[in-house]
């Protein structure tokens, strides 16, 4: 038994396994984000009341309003997980996302193992960007089911159409992205129309679908649409990402919203993406299949609006680069390299295994480090105000709170119910005009303290020399009462003080 299963682990399954690894490796990271602590908390709120939370409970700005709470089902996970492992387990849940989501977009490529490993890699390098324990993560996962779903429908022949409506419903409880699947079906959809004419000119290479089964698809990306308001928000899912999308802060201010800049590195691997697939669909000799052409144009497309959407376009492009270097390699004598691999024995077996088991031990090291309580806090200091934080709990100064943006997320998790926060992550929820008030104030543009007394804060928290910082420190009524080099504190003086108290 043994050694038939040396003889199995052969250098086409190593380059499989070591690839999995790898993407393990690369997914271990720091398990937090700005988002993740008000994620968390909703979670356990959920958890601990029995029911979904719908509206505002963690700021003094919007509390009793309205809430699309669109990720409620991915929130309860995600508190789970850090009840239970604590940080290592918010790490899980980037794993199974992460390896879930390539090991669809590897069963779509075409060519050998090595061929598919190198193409996952840049895939993943230009997707790494939100591997975060965040919600949107299921969005890249179902993503790549839904390309998988309909690339055994037209390339194999396998209907497992059936599986989409489900899918869509869990979804939609899961994150409000749902709107990236209706995206690669629409693409599918006018790339099979696409083919059907050019057909007309050209004798087609690429299977296309016929127009019954299009219609078939057509049918059921309609039943999806139905069913996405089984979920708390019912009717409302049906608009919400198209009214998250149209807020001018979003565009504006926040980083994932924006066009990409191209100047940071880690952004760069997607221009690589791009144009090698370009470049390989003009030199494989191989037409260009319909389908491939409009989904990688409309998500590049995307991705140009949006880097947020980065991460989809390395899932759906990936095959289709992998289709056309294949018969390219094959012309430059790769595939004749690779059949002259030696036959698997149970020698070059045990040497596979050991190489393996060192990748894994790499990796243990890797993940050993990552969780060591001290790394993790290094990390977390990096980002957000842990002895500031510190100080209010022990110190309570009275009254609501005013605090950055991007600290939101964190005083969330670490302040509420105590405090609650004026600003966080959630822009759907604030709305554009209130956001650009919180800028006004941030940036300290104009009438400030006629701001702060409407909302009645007491506290602020805020980076050290800010325009905030600096116009409350020349400002009489506010009291310097902790500053360090990540965020200094401010209190009304006492007689100053509005005396308002947190809802």
């Amino acid at each position: 038994m043994g050694r038939r299963w040396l003889t199995w682990l052969d250098m086409r399954r190593l380059v499989v396994v070591i690839l999995f690894l790898g993407l393990a490796f690369m997914a271990t990271r720091p398990p937090f984000s700005a988002d993740t602590g008000w994620h968390l908390q909703a979670g356990r709120v959920t958890v601990e009341s029995g029911r979904i939370l719908q509206t505002d409970v963690f700021s003094h700005t919007r509390y009793g309003s309205r809430w699309v709470n669109h990720s409620w089902l991915s929130q309860v996970i995600l508190y789970t997980l850090f009840r239970h492992l604590s940080y290592p387990g918010l790490s899980l849940w980037v794993y199974g996302a992460v390896l879930a989501a390539f090991a669809f977009v590897y069963l779509q490529m075409e060519g050998d193992p090595f061929l598919r490993a190198f193409t996952t890699v840049l895939a993943a390098i230009t997707s790494g960007v939100i591997w975060t324990p965040r919600p949107q993560l299921v969005s890249f996962v179902f993503t790549a089911v839904v390309c998988y779903v309909l690339h055994l429908f037209k390339r194999r022949g396998v209907n497992r159409l059936w599986t989409l409506p489900p899918l869509f419903v869990l979804w939609v409880n899961l994150h409000a992205g749902y709107a990236l699947g209706f995206m690669v079906i629409a693409a599918f959809l006018i790339g099979e129309v696409v083919n059907h004419l050019v057909n007309y000119v050209t004798p087609p290479s690429e299977p296309t679908l016929d127009w019954r089964n299009l219609a078939m698809v057509a049918e059921m990306a309609v039943l999806c649409a139905l069913l996405l308001v089984i979920n708390p928000n019912t009717t409302r899912m049906w608009v919400y990402y198209l009214e998250t999308v149209r807020i001018p802060f979003l565009r504006d201010y926040i980083l994932e919203w924006r066009s990409p800049d191209f100047h940071l590195l880690g952004l760069q691997p997607f221009i690589w993406l791009l144009l090698a697939t370009m470049a390989a669909m003009g030199f494989s000799g191989r037409r260009a299949d319909g389908t491939d052409v409009v989904t990688v144009g409309l998500f590049a497309y995307a991705a140009l609006l949006a880097g947020r959407n980065i991460a989809p376009f390395a899932l759906v492009t990936a095959p289709v680069l992998s289709r056309h270097l294949a018969p390219i390699l094959t012309r430059l004598g790769w595939t004749r390299r690779i059949r002259r691999i030696p036959r698997p024995t149970p020698a070059r077996g045990a040497f596979h295994l050991l190489l393996a088991l060192v990748v894994v031990s790499i990796l243990g090291m890797r993940v050993h480090q990552i969780f060591q309580p001290e790394t993790i806090e290094e990390t977390l200091r990096k980002d957000y105000p842990i002895d500031a934080i510190e100080w209010i709990k022990e110190h309570h100064p009275p009254g609501r709170l005013f605090n950055p943006y991007n600290w939101g997320g964190y005083l969330i998790w670490s302040l509420w119910p105590e405090y609650r926060v004026f600003v966080d992550g959630r822009t759907d929820l604030y709305g554009n005009d209130f956001l650009h008030e919180y800028l006004d104030i941030e940036l300290a543009r104009e009438a400030v303290d006629e701001k702060l007394q409407r909302y009645d804060i007491n506290l602020v928290l805020t980076t050290p020399n800010s325009p905030l910082a600096l116009y409350l420190n020349c400002t009489g009524g506010w009291e310097e009462a902790y500053a360090d080099d990540m965020a200094w504190i401010f209190v009304r003086s006492r007689t100053a003080s509005s005396g308002g108290s947190d809802p």
